[in-house]
């Protein structure tokens, strides 16, 4: 039977999926900071943000709670994202559900990992939420705006290789009014070491974003 090397980070996310063998790999979330690292993205634009002085701004809060994460991505999309993942999900839990909710989703099939995380933050208005997302897209320099997707979006994908095994993992960040959605989708080939293209993640990601925004435009509001 072959043996495989599986990142010691990756273990307690694919959880209960049967670990091969553990190597001393760490996946990182978001850019990568070592010299491995290759920052890989759309064309470089200037990202459109709300103005964070304006009185009117800070009055506005569209969005009063969080949605639950794990039912903002369709099933469909699940099985395509991540193969032989449990479509329901799971979520992390939090110290206020209220305002902050994530679901994960991951699986090991055959030799390909696939883990897509869906999270939402609601601030206290559309000013705050343009603070935050302007800061957020500047420590994850690199990627380009996403048009069409709330008030503002930014998407990023990065490669990074350690102990020859490449991960490439792709963010997309979304301002809709006083609301924020993250979502991070990696991916890793533990028989050829090689990760999936820059194509594929990116767009796998973005289309996560824009089922997600559509599930928190749908659901309570304040």
């Amino acid at each position: 039977m072959r043996t495989l090397s599986l990142p010691l980070a990756l273990t307690a996310r694919i959880s209960p999926v049967v670990v091969l063998a553990a190597a001393g790999w760490a996946l990182t979330s978001g850019p990568a900071t070592t010299p491995a690292a290759e920052k890989e993205s759309a064309p470089r634009s200037a990202a459109g943000e709300t103005p964070s002085g304006a009185s009117t701004a800070a009055a506005s809060k569209q969005y009063a709670a969080a949605p639950a994460p794990c039912g903002s991505i369709t099933a469909a999309t699940i099985k395509s994202l991540v193969p032989g993942a449990k479509t329901a999900g799971k979520e992390i839990p939090s110290t206020d559900t209220a305002l902050r909710r994530t679901c994960s989703w991951n699986a090991l099939k055959g030799y390909d990992y696939r883990w897509l995380d869906v999270s939402f933050e609601i601030t206290e208005s559309d000013a705050a939420a343009a603070k935050s997302y302007k800061e957020n897209i500047a420590e994850k320099s690199g990627g380009g705006t996403v048009p069409g997707v709330g008030d503002a979006g930014y998407s990023v994908v990065n490669l990074t290789t350690e102990n020859k095994q490449q991960t490439r993992e792709g963010v997309v960040m979304i301002q809709a009014s006083n609301a924020l959605v993250t979502v991070t989708y990696n991916g890793s080939d533990f028989e050829s070491k090689k990760a999936p293209s820059t194509d594929e993640i990116n767009k796998g990601a973005i289309k996560a974003a824009k089922e997600a925004v559509a599930a928190l435009e749908s659901g309570q509001k304040a």
